[in-house]
Formats: C-alpha cells, sequence, structure tokens
C-alpha cells in the first residue's frame, strides 16, 4: 500500500510495518480503533494502510478500512499533525463510516526527523442524552422544522445555509433538501419537482459520488462553468440507507479568482513595459554619452543611469517572482543589486561593500522599493563620488537595523569624511523621499572617519518584516 500509493522509502516503510505489529495490543489496552494513515504521492488527502480493532468495543466499523481516503475536512486533525509535526486531537472527527468519533493523532518520524506517517486513536463519541422517541428516526434532524406543542414552528440551521444540504434514499432519491439545495437540484435539473427520480439519474455528474458506496467521500466539480465542492456522508443509524449531500458552489469564488488572475497578469505586464521603457532611456542616455565627450557632462549622465537602474532594479525584482501577486520587494536583494552594480561602473578604486542585516527579511511594496532604491542610489553615489578621492581602496558599509517600530538603514564609509552639508540636487532627493515617501526622517551622524548617516522610518503595510 505504501509503495503504491506513497512516496515512502523502504527504510521508512519497515519502520511503519515495525510500528504496525504492536496496534493490536493499543488497541486491546485502551478499547480505541488504532490506524496508521500516510500522505498520497499525488493527491492532497491520506491513505489507511494499516489498522487493529478492539475485540470488546464494537459498533464504529463494520469492516476494514485499509485503502480508504481520508479528507482534511472531515479529519482534520490528522492533517494537522502532518503539518505542525505534533500531536492532534478533535472531539468531533467523522469516519470513512460517517460516525463521529472522538480523535487523537501523534506523527511518526523517520531517523530524518521527517514525518511519514500518523497514528490514530479513535472512540466513538457516546450522546450524553438520549434523543426524543420523536425524533429518532429523522435523518440527522435536517427537516424543515421542528413543531413542539402549543409552539411555532422553528427553522433549523440547515434552513439558513448557502451550502446545499440534499439527503437522498437508499434509491438515491431526494428525501429533503434545504431551500439552497432545492435551488441547485432545480437550476441544474429544470426539474420543479423530484421525489421519484434518482439524483444520479437527473445529475449525472454526481454519480461518482454515490459509485463509493458507504465511504465519506469529497470531490470538487466542474460542469457547464459551474464549479462545486461536493461532500458526501453515509448515515447508518437509520432504517433505511440514508446518504447525506453537502454542497459548496465555488462559481463566483472562481469568477473572482479568474478576474485577479487577469488583473495580476495585467500588472505583470504593465511592470515588463515599464522595465523595458526605463532600458530604453538608458539605451538613449548611453549613446547620448558617446556624443558628448565632457567630463562634467559624462557624471552627470552616469548619475542619472544609476538612478533609472535604481528604479528599474525594483521591478525586476517583482518580475523575477511570478508568484508574487502582492508585488513584494524584497529590500535587502534591492540594496545589494543596486550596489553592486554602481561599484562595478564607477571606475573608482577598489571599493568594498558589507552588508549587515543579520538574516531580518524585510519587505516592502514597489511605490516604497522605487523610494528606497533612489534613496540608496544617492548616497551610495555620494560616497563613491566623493568619500575616496586620492585613494586607492575603500570600504562602504551598509547596514539594516530593526526594532518594535521602525526600521534604520546606515551606510557609511571610511573615506576622507564630509567638512560640511552642501545643497544639492541628490541631497534634495534623498530628503524628500525620506519624508514624504516613507514618513522617517535622514541624519547625518557626527564620525571619527569618513562620513555616516542614518535613514529611519517606520514599519507599515507598505514596510513590513517577514517572520520565519
Amino acid at each position: 500500500m505504501c509503495s503504491k500509493y506513497t512516496s515512502l522509502s523502504g527504510k521508512d516503510i519497515e519502520k511503519l510495518v515495525e510500528i504496525e505489529t504492536t496496534l493490536s495490543y493499543y488497541a486491546e489496552l485502551t478499547d480505541c480503533y488504532m490506524f496508521i494513515d500516510c500522505m498520497m504521492e499525488n493527491l492532497p488527502h491520506a491513505i489507511v494502510v494499516a489498522e487493529a480493532f478492539p475485540t470488546k468495543e464494537i459498533g464504529l466499523y463494520e469492516k476494514s478500512v485499509i485503502g480508504k481516503f481520508v479528507f482534511e475536512s472531515f479529519e482534520p486533525a490528522v492533517f494537522a499533525a502532518f503539518k505542525h509535526k505534533e500531536r492532534s486531537s478533535i472531539s468531533r472527527a467523522i469516519t470513512q463510516e460517517g460516525l463521529t468519533v472522538e480523535q487523537n493523532v501523534v506523527p511518526l518520524f523517520n531517523d530524518d526527523g521527517q514525518v511519514i506517517a500518523v497514528l490514530i486513536q479513535e472512540k466513538k463519541v457516546k450522546m450524553q442524552t438520549a434523543p426524543k422517541d420523536d425524533f429518532q428516526n429523522m435523518p440527522f434532524a435536517l427537516i424543515e422544522h421542528i413543531v413542539e406543542p402549543n409552539a411555532q414552528p422553528i427553522p433549523v440551521v440547515s434552513d439558513l445555509l448557502v451550502e446545499s444540504i440534499i439527503l437522498t434514499n437508499h434509491e438515491n432519491k431526494v428525501i429533503y433538501s434545504n431551500p439552497a439545495g432545492y435551488r441547485f437540484i432545480t437550476e441544474l435539473s429544470g426539474l420543479e419537482n423530484f421525489d421519484n427520480v434518482a439524483l444520479d439519474k437527473i445529475l449525472p455528474f454526481l454519480q461518482e459520488v454515490y459509485d463509493k458506496g458507504d465511504d465519506v467521500f469529497f470531490l470538487e466539480i466542474t460542469i457547464d462553468r459551474k464549479s462545486f465542492i461536493v461532500k458526501k456522508i453515509p448515515i447508518r443509524s437509520q432504517n433505511d440507507k440514508v446518504t447525506l449531500l453537502i454542497i459548496h458552489d465555488l462559481t463566483e469564488l472562481k469568477l473572482k479568482e479568474n478576474e485577479l488572475m487577469m488583473k495580476t497578469f495585467a500588472i505583470r505586464e504593465i511592470h515588463h513595459r515599464v522595465k523595458n521603457n526605463l532600458q530604453t532611456v538608458t539605451s538613449l542616455l548611453r549613446l547620448q554619452m558617446r556624443n558628448d565627450l565632457a567630463a562634467s557632462n559624462a557624471s552627470a549622465f552616469q548619475e542619472a543611469l544609476n538612478r533609472i537602474y535604481s528604479i528599474s532594479s525594483v521591478y525586476e525584482l517583482i518580475l523575477e517572482n511570478e508568484d508574487n501577486a502582492e508585488e513584494k520587494v524584497d529590500v535587502i536583494a534591492l540594496s545589494k543589486k543596486i550596489g553592486y552594480k554602481m561599484v562595478g561602473t564607477s571606475h573608482t578604486a577598489a571599493i568594498q561593500l558589507i552588508f549587515h542585516h543579520d538574516e531580518l527579511q524585510l519587505y516592502c511594496h514597489s511605490k516604497k522599493a522605487v523610494s528606497l532604491a533612489l534613496i540608496i542610489c544617492e548616497l551610495l553615489q555620494n560616497a563613491l563620488k566623493y568619500a575616496f578621492i586620492d585613494r586607492e581602496e575603500g570600504t562602504i558599509d551598509i547596514k539594516f537595523l530593526q526594532d518594535a517600530s521602525s526600521i534604520s538603514l546606515h551606510i557609511s564609509d571610511n573615506g576622507v569624511g564630509m567638512q560640511e552639508v552642501k545643497a544639492s540636487f541628490g541631497m534634495e532627493i534623498i530628503t524628500r523621499l525620506v519624508e514624504y515617501d516613507l514618513a522617517g526622517t535622514f541624519t547625518i551622524i557626527p564620525s571619527e572617519q569618513g562620513t555616516h548617516t542614518q535613514i529611519q522610518f517606520p514599519v507599515s503595510e507598505e514596510v513590513f518584516i517577514l517572520n520565519d
């Protein structure tokens, strides 16, 4: 079973076989049903690969469930143990035969610390009080209303649900449907009266659900541009075989997902065009530089090219991740991309960039990223232009620090230092972007050697830290 349906190694399977030999002892000791479930290789479901039933306890399972699928919506504790690698419990899970059980689940690990399966203990949930005789034969109490003597009819919850609730008998004929279920059947079948017709005959796409026999089953169906999730639960505590169908209409949700996907594609196409247009502008500036050989003009052109490259880097990082629907930009990666590019094109003596960020995962949205890119560009441009005059080598440190509510960016060098702060176009860009776009502060910190600048700005919805 494991070899056929899972991706477990031979060594992992041997470990499960060893554990399986003890299941019957635990079943007898606890008067509980014991199972081993494994995740399937190509489906988001688990599968039962081993079981042991207690001899004294009866009435929970009539036959073996080995090879049966386990669905997350019915047994969430099983999947929680797989995901979180720790014990999980639930007081009411639904078994493959439609019964409610108390369930305790523990993960089983291999020698590498990977979860290879889960060990499950199940015990039937016993009712605290016996139901009234009048309600003994009611299928799941899913009736349109319950009438007490001298009282008004009380609608049950199923009448208020947007999900379709449908009960069918042993012939698959409808014996109850809530209002949503009635609309579901009439809309897809065109029939207003379907009392004496098998549901799988008028809605053939449900045949696969009924073909699963007495198993709890979960299926997603798409038909006539409509999408549904169908949950089937057999009800055994009836004189007649009854099947409960819970149908959730996903059509509107799918349409919204498609609309969102189309908008995402459109935004990514805009990003592509912006990036391409910036590259075109860069090419034009480089052509102009070749025609104008004056050193002063070449410096101005290079500064413009650096600014354009900084903006373009934002869009390149967004486009590198196809799943980046929120347009998040990795600020650390952005600063490295800009820094290494500028040092490589500066024609300055050997300058070393050193980044300090202590594994900080700092992200921001595209608009803020453009502002940060230009700020980093201007600060590095000033350092490369003025800090290392008549120097053969130098170091620029770029450090990111965080506290509870703010981020600090420090850019410092070991150059000649800044004697006085002069007004310039670059300094104006930095000040305006920091104050107006980042709602932060720009400071030049006194330093014994070189120049030390600090940008401090608050963490927000658009500038945020990802925690592992």
